[in-house]
């Protein structure tokens, strides 16, 4: 796992300390009649972590285990619960991974005591009147084993059953008779089992992917540990291995020092308290930490995934189907058949010899929606020969049709890459896995983004002339990352490796490698540029064809129907909200204007006099006009008013008062009146009537409405809830185009509602000239794009004048 507080053994010094701190908080403990000893000694554990003295996260846990052992045997032996009854940990306590504030879950055992009640009473009173949390029960051994066979939670309890005070043979009768009637039960429950695990992974989702993991109950958590513990009990498969031990014993340190951090019970890693827990641990920062816990919960998940098919096939069978035959082996593929439900390996199949059957056993699970069994896995890894160099043409073709199948490639690729297979077929791969993003736009690590994003693309492949090149291209498109430098850039070299490793040609390796360069070329322009000037668009074709122009004829424009297609599956694989119909809209413009210039077309030119006479309108009567001239999704509205400082400001406000999400914004100046050319999508509901839109704006200009105040409350009342995560400070980058001689402005931040109006005012107040703005909303996030001319006019903007305009923006968006 690489951290390393847990990889040290405890040295003897550390265990003296341990042992001295041990002993200190029993002797504050030693009263037995009162449980606030062991509050107080609790906290004499906890305090110990001054200077050399700090328990690890390990020896905190084992102190906590001891101390409360020691305090609740004391209080049994001194209120009589010696014969035939019995005090029992299970939960934490019992699996002796007591976290600081952990409930404690206690079972009084008794084969008929008569005065039951009152060591119940007060093994309990005690802990509730110093408030530590207690889940707690009195059963006979009948009742134990009654409650196990009906409960689940309660029967994967019983079984992890640890003996505290009392007749321990007691203990043993329960344990035996719990764990036999589990196995023998088994069958019936196998269904219940196998419906609360998926149930819970649907509900929580996956620890290695989550921004603020549950280290508990998340997929690939500590629960699925317990569930893989309480299958081995039913004698269905073996106890987890090496791997996922390491694995649990990072879940634990992680989760014991979020509790010692917070002060009480905490399973959810929030990302204001990764970076202290990673320090404390030794790992460095909170994405090192999130990339450990994100390799830690795979081999979880992987483990808890194959045990249950494991299981199943286990199943112990009775009566009519102890009869039947076994499950026939069905032929799939060369060297490939489905059995009991799995895709396996033939019997006559010769892994040693056959260098594409990897690709071949994981192109027929993904073909099928058939688990990859993992004794195939590890049989593959074990004897599976090394692809030469180029592939073999048909190893190519079982890779392209695995990456064509769409949502089945995800849980194939991380099977294969769970054995090592997936690293061997892509050594580059080692760089991304489990690597954090660095952007809050982002849900997924990097590793399972670029797969998301090939599931994604394989849809769209009828788009384009060469679907394997969209493929492989997508799979690799940020494969430069966690490696320092520019992505696109190393990426760019990593294509170009893999693409000659796979057997393309030079022409289709070229195109290749381009596309990982500059899979963000049509994405950041549509985005960031003038999209009606001619320049733009002449730049994107030049570099396109620049950068395929040792490729095959027609390459440029090949490349560009590969980056559109990459561009929405990189999106849609991003995040939610990412691929919005506005920013599907403006790659479609761009990609369309580019083709028209590669065939010698002429470029649209932007319409004169869209303002329909609405500028003639406001001349007349002195008031702001609205107009809507497009009212699909998204919409055009046009706003004029009077030309004054502000004007642009009150407009957005106006906009975002009724519930409008600006998408873009153009700017123009006919005589006396601005004309601002909105584009638009209603946030919920449809569009609101132009003449309400009017009149507000009408208020706002004449003082008789407060932008700021309503803004306010509407942001109070329809904003959403505010994140555990704490905002991502903004940031403001320039860009200087020496296509056009645009200067853009691009804020990164978190999207509120009226930020465009913050924006666009701080700008007003800055002297500085808006020309046109794009706005992308990212999830939570926003990517706002403004082109901006100087106090002057002209395309210019001093130095000076960018750190004014900076810092005003900045303000605004804060």
């Amino acid at each position: 796992m690489g951290h390393a507080a847990g990889d040290r053994g405890p040295g003897p010094h550390r265990r003296a300390g341990r042992r001295r701190a041990v002993s200190d908080a029993i002797a504050v403990s030693s009263s037995a009649g009162d449980a606030q000893d062991l509050v107080r000694a609790k906290a004499v554990l906890l305090q110990v972590g001054e200077g050399k003295r700090r328990l690890s996260p390990e020896a905190l846990r084992t102190a906590l285990v001891d101390l409360h052992d020691f305090w609740l045997s004391s209080r049994a032996a001194s209120i009589g619960l010696t014969e035939r009854a019995a005090l029992v940990a299970v939960g934490a306590l019992g699996r002796r991974e007591l976290a600081p504030w952990s409930d404690l879950d206690l079972v009084l055992l008794h084969d008929g005591r008569k005065d039951v009640d009152r060591l119940a009473d007060q093994l309990w009173y005690p802990l509730w009147d110093a408030g530590i949390g207690l889940d707690h029960s009195v059963r006979t051994p009948g009742q134990a084993v009654q409650v196990a066979a009906t409960d689940l939670r309660a029967a994967f309890g019983l079984l992890e059953i640890r003996h505290i005070a009392g007749d321990p043979a007691l203990t043993g009768t329960v344990q035996t008779a719990v764990r036999q009637a589990w196995r023998a039960g088994i069958r019936s429950r196998f269904d219940e089992i196998v419906e609360a695990a998926q149930g819970r992974w649907r509900k929580i989702g996956d620890v290695a992917h989550r921004v603020e993991p549950d280290l508990k109950n998340g997929h690939g958590g500590l629960r699925d540990i317990q569930l893989v513990d309480a299958l081995a009990a039913a004698q269905l498969v073996d106890r987890p291995g090496g791997d996922v031990l390491e694995a649990q014993r990072l879940l634990l340190d992680v989760r014991t020092e979020l509790h010692r951090l917070a002060g009480r019970a905490r399973d959810v890693l929030r990302a204001q308290d990764a970076d202290e827990v990673a320090a404390v641990l030794e790992i460095g920062d909170r994405f090192e930490l999130a990339r450990a816990l994100s390799g830690a919960a795979r081999a979880v998940a992987f483990s808890a995934e194959t045990s249950l098919r494991s299981a199943k096939g286990a199943l112990p069978r009775r009566g009519l189907a102890a009869l039947r035959r076994s499950p026939v082996r069905r032929p799939l593929d060369s060297g490939v058949v489905e059995h009991a439900g799995e895709v396996a390996l033939a019997r006559d199949a010769a892994a040693p010899r056959d260098p594409a059957l990897v690709l071949r056993v994981a192109a027929t699970a993904a073909r099928t929606g058939l688990p990859v069994a993992a004794g195939t896995l590890h049989r593959l890894a074990d004897t599976a020969p090394e692809l030469r160099e180029p592939w073999p043409r048909d190893a190519l073709g079982e890779l392209l049709s695995l990456l064509g199948t769409g949502r089945p490639l995800v849980d194939v690729v991380e099977a294969l890459d769970r054995t090592g297979l997936w690293g061997r077929l892509f050594p580059e791969w080692g760089a991304v896995r489990d690597l954090p993003p660095r952007d809050r736009a982002h849900v997924w690590t990097v590793d399972r983004h670029l797969v998301e994003a090939t599931a994604q693309v394989a849809r769209l492949t009828t788009r384009v002339a060469r679907p394997d090149l969209l493929l492989v291209g997508t799979l690799l498109h940020d494969i430069g990352k966690g490696r320092g430098g520019d992505h696109s850039v190393v990426g760019e070299s990593l294509a170009v490796q893999v693409g000659r490793r796979l057997g393309f040609t030079e022409s289709d390796v070229t195109v290749l490698g381009a596309m990982v360069r500059h899979h963000l070329l049509l994405p950041h322009t549509a985005t960031r540029r003038d999209l009606e000037d001619p320049a733009t668009v002449t730049r994107v074709v030049e570099t396109l064809d620049e950068a395929v122009r040792d490729g095959a004829p027609g390459a440029g424009g090949l490349l560009l129907d590969l980056l559109t297609a990459l561009a929405e599956a990189d999106s849609l694989a991003t995040g939610p909200g990412v691929w919005s119909p506005w920013k599907k809209a403006l790659i479609g413009d761009l990609s369309r204007r580019s083709r028209a210039l590669m065939a010698g077309e002429p470029l649209p030119v932007p319409p004169e006099g869209t303002d329909d006479g609405i500028a003639a309108a406001v001349l007349a009567d002195q008031r702001p006009q609205v107009r809507f001239v497009d009212e699909d999704t998204p919409a055009t509205v046009l706003v004029a008013v009077p030309d004054a400082r502000g004007s642009l400001a009150a407009a957005a406000g106006v906009l975002a008062l009724h519930s409008l999400e600006v998408h873009a914004a153009e700017l123009a100046t006919t005589g006396e009146v601005a004309v601002f050319t909105f584009t638009v999508s209603p946030r919920f509901g449809g569009l609101p009537d132009p003449a309400v839109l009017r009149t507000a704006l009408g208020r706002v200009l004449d003082g008789t409405l407060t932008l700021a105040d309503a803004l306010a409350r509407k942001e109070r009342d329809y904003a959403p809830a505010a994140s555990t995560e704490p905002a991502a400070p903004p940031r403001v980058l320039w860009f200087d185009d020496e296509a056009t001689g645009a200067v853009v402005l691009e804020l990164r931040g978190t999207d509120r509602i009226g930020l465009l109006h913050r924006v666009a005012a701080a700008l007003e107040g800055c002297d500085a000239e808006l020309r046109w703005a794009r706005v992308s909303t990212l999830g939570s996030s926003v990517v706002d794009s403004f082109c901006l001319a100087g106090p002057d006019g002209d395309g210019a903007i001093r130095t000076a004048d960018r750190r004014r305009i900076e810092e005003a923006v900045l303000a605004a968006a804060g």
